[in-house]
Parts: C-alpha cells; structure tokens; sequence
C-alpha cells in the first residue's frame, strides 16, 4: 500500500522540470497550456528564472504546480504508472491543489488559475515587511503552543505549520516574531527567520480568505480519487463541498503535515512516493517515521528506477 504526495513553496528552483519539458512533447503541451491560461510567459520564469521571480509567491505556487502535474503525467501517459491506485493524496499547503489535480477533482486549468490567485493574494494581504515566518528547531509542537499562549508578547503569532518532530513554523508580525526569536535565544532554541516575503497560515492572510472564497466557490469540484487527506484536518476527504470549505479555510490554518503523514500510516501505507521538484517532503517523512520506503520523482531515472525496483 502506497500514498502520493505533492510539495509546496520552498520546493522551487529554475530550471526545475527542464529534463522532462525537452524529452516529453505532452510535457510542452501542458506548460504551454499554463502560458495560455495564465496569459504569460510561465515557462520562461521556470526554465530561464531569474531566482527573483520564480521565487515571488505569485509565479511560485503556480510553477510548482505546473511541475508536480507534469512529473505526474508522464509517469502515468509515458511509462504507464497508475497512482491513482494508491491509498492517499496529499500535499504541503498549495501542494494540496497538485493532490487535487491528480486525484481529478480540479481540472488543470481551474487548479493553475486558482493558485496564481491564490499566489497574488497571499502576496498583498500583508504590506513588505510587516509579517514574517520563524522555523524552531529541536522543540515539538505542544512546547511551542506553550511559549505562544504563556506570553502575551506573542498574541499575533501563531503555528503555521507542524513539520515533523523537531521542526515547527510560526508565522506572525515582525514585532512578535522578533521578540519570539529572542526568547528562544535566551533558552537556547536554535530558530531561522524564514526567507519568505509574507507570513502564510495565519490570521493575517484574512484578506487572501476573503479574496479566494469567492473564486474557489465558483470553481467546479468532483470527488477525488484517491481520497485526499486534508492539511487542515489531518484525515481523508472526498466530498467536493467540504474540500472546498478546507482549503479556505487552510490559508489561515496551520498545516498539519506530521499528523497527515501520521494517519496515512496508520492506515497501512508503507511506501509513499514524493512528486515535484525538490527532496523536502521526503526529509520530512523520514524525520516523521523512518521505517516506511521513500521514493522522490524529480528525474527521468527516478522513474526509471522505480519502475524496475
């Protein structure tokens, strides 16, 4: 029994799915599908870059995407891989619409256009330099919970995502979170202010709420298949509508990353196979529980390789 999973930001890097973009034509068939949907040269940023603007949120959650669903495609139309016999799907924030797409409840076109919204308005929701994102290391959850709700000073931050054992996000003001940096120091918690430009899953993002409520509302769902476990509530979903409802609501939530991978275990997935650019998410699984098999597809020879395992 296997389970898919999608990363999210973070994940980027130019050139990413160059390898599968010049050797598969339905490769090229979807990116230029991208560029057309999203009236601008998405390709070029992925491929060419600059680092600067394949890394602002609005290009990136799309790019990510674009990669995923690619990698995705041609593993089932080229070597005849179907994932969609596996337990789950899941994914890391807007790793979760990549879920959704290849699960076929969101339609590639609906899925590219959601999350470049969805980019922009998480971008504006918070004005340069007013929010940031802390990673702590080495702490579990609950002893974080603990420092947040034990000290006012930090009333305007709160847990963005829970990672694995020992690595938990805060997102917050810049004022709460400079003073959280500076408490940690003082207990000798090792923390990273994060390199993002705005602070994601929290209350902050209130107008990213307001903004794709509407548009994920208007935005035609089918039931998944497999089932997609949700970052919001750590457990499967298949009905459109309470999809729908979660990933609203996961723009101010935390995502539930350990936990996610925690039931997909306990629901006998022993293999889980991480599609998309970069190697996090198998990191994090391997942090997580590391008794279960990883496969990372980035490469034509992962798929080779796990074809012939």
């Amino acid at each position: 029994m296997f389970s898919v999973i999608f990363p999210g930001q973070g994940s980027q890097a130019v050139g990413m799915g160059k390898e599968f973009y010049e050797n598969y034509p339905v490769v090229k068939e979807i990116f230029s599908k991208a560029n057309e949907v999203l009236k601008y040269d998405l390709t070029k940023i992925i491929l060419e870059g600059p680092v600067s603007e394949i890394n602002l949120t609005e290009n990136t959650q799309p790019a990510i995407f674009l990669v995923s669903y690619s990698i995705f495609s041609v593993m089932e139309k080229e070597f005849n891989i179907n994932l969609n016999k596996a337990n789950y799907f899941a994914g890391h924030s807007l790793g979760e619409y990549s879920a959704l797409a290849c699960a076929n409840s969101l339609g590639f076109e609906d899925a590219i256009l959601l999350l470049s919204k969805r980019g922009k308005s998480m971008q504006s929701a918070v004005p340069v330099g007013k929010g940031s994102m802390l990673a702590v290391l080495g702490k579990d959850i609950r002893y974080i919970e603990d420092i947040l709700n034990q000290n006012n000073d930090f009333k305007d931050c709160q847990i963005a995502n829970d990672n694995c054992p020992g690595q938990v996000v805060i997102s917050g003001s810049s004022n709460g979170i400079k003073n959280l940096t500076e408490l940690l120091k003082k207990k000798s918690i090792k923390s990273i202010i994060l390199p993002v430009s705005a602070p994601f899953h929290c209350f902050m993002m209130n107008k990213s709420t307001e903004i794709m409520t509407k548009y994920i509302n208007e935005t035609k769902f089918e039931t998944p298949n497999p089932k997609i476990v949700s970052n919001v509530t750590a457990d499967e979903k298949n009905n459109n509508e309470e999809i729908k409802k979660l990933l609203i609501k996961q723009i101010e939530s935390k995502v539930r990353w350990r936990e996610s991978i925690e039931y997909i275990i306990k629901k006998g997935s022993k293999e889980f196979i991480e599609i998309g650019p970069g190697k996090v998410l198998s990191g994090l699984i391997k942090r997580i529980n590391n008794g279960v098999k990883i496969f990372n597809i980035n490469s034509i020879k992962d798929i080779i390789d796990y074809k012939n395992q």
